[in-house]
């Protein structure tokens, strides 16, 4: 059986696999990642969901942007997902599945340039952040 992941399905996922244990409706998007790719999700954002777990201040969301062509299949999965994804974590015990729901927005530069640009000066940005690998 198949089970979409998005936030209305989260309760339906087997119990072993781990999930956000805050309200994300209550988190902000004061983090704002330019390329949301698979070292951001599998690094970053995994270290913001462990402390939105651990009752850190909700304000430390992210909101990731796209700005390339290509990045037009992020915005797509991330919408269709409610931003949320699901890391495998691989250690010698076995593997562990794990929904990160830190990314709580996603925007992408083509479809609205002038959105993107009043989040990035928007008083409640307070880091633009990026990766290069």
């Amino acid at each position: 059986m198949s089970i979409a992941l998005c936030q209305a399905n989260l309760d339906q996922l087997p119990a072993t696999v781990a999930r956000p244990l805050y309200d994300r409706r209550k988190v902000g998007q004061s983090i704002l990642h330019i390329g949301v790719g698979g070292f951001h999700r599998a690094h970053q954002a995994v270290y913001a969901d462990d402390l939105l777990n651990q009752g850190g201040d909700p304000s430390w969301g992210y909101c990731g942007i796209g700005l390339l062509d290509r990045d037009a299949h992020m915005r797509n999965v991330m919408s269709a997902q409610d931003c949320l994804y699901t890391v495998v974590e691989r250690s010698v015990p076995g593997d562990a599945a794990r929904v990160i729901g830190s990314i709580v927005n996603f925007m992408f530069a083509p479809d609205d340039r002038e959105a993107v640009l009043e989040k990035m000066a928007a008083p409640e940005t307070r880091i633009i952040a990026l990766t290069i690998t």
